[in-house]
């Protein structure tokens, strides 16, 4: 059964983590083997508005554990190509540090990982030199959405008639990240 994670060696549930985040990082590889075909894994706490060295140091190691077996994991199990890895927030930090030793909200830049799904590797976009805009290969979030989009089967330039019978696309900004197709 999928959701049966005792059912894991000690060794692999070690390199998972026994945390939280690791042990749904592992459940989510058992619901790929069981045939899901998309799974989420909802890690919260990361909103930094104080004290955000401190708070990392004891968030971002178990995240970075768990990440790391779960992509280690799938391409060790032959899953690397089938399945997509996306680590992403919905925007970036403040590249300055505020009063309260935290970072704020910041549309401008921001990191994502995506991993597997036959996707060419390698480190895409850069930042100006103080972290606050792109100085190159600026993607969206649409763009990150579109590739999800692919990997699912479905199609981003894909249009639909809305509720008034009008056609809208399913993404008005679809390109895809071409340096990973």
């Amino acid at each position: 059964m999928a959701f049966d994670i005792d059912a894991e060696p000690d060794s692999i549930r070690d390199a998972y983590g026994r945390t939280s985040n690791g042990q749904s990082l592992l459940l989510a590889r058992r619901l790929v083997e069981h045939g899901v075909t998309c799974v989420t894994v909802r890690v919260t706490g990361w909103d930094d508005h104080s004290k955000i060295a401190d708070r990392l140091k004891t968030k971002a190691p178990s995240y970075d554990q768990g990440a790391a077996a779960l992509v280690s994991d799938l391409h060790d199990r032959g899953l690397a190509d089938d399945v997509l890895v996306v680590s992403m927030g919905e925007f970036g930090r403040t590249p300055r540090v505020n009063k309260n030793a935290g970072r704020d909200h910041w549309g401008a830049v921001m990191s994502v990982m995506l991993s597997g799904g036959g996707l060419q590797t390698g480190i895409l976009g850069a930042s100006n030199s103080r972290g606050e805009v792109p100085a190159a290969n600026a993607y969206r979030p649409e763009n990150v959405l579109a590739m999800i989009y692919r990997h699912l089967g479905i199609d981003p330039g894909m249009t639909f008639d809305d509720f008034s019978g009008r056609p809208r696309h399913l993404l008005e900004r679809r390109e895809l990240i071409k340096e990973l197709v």
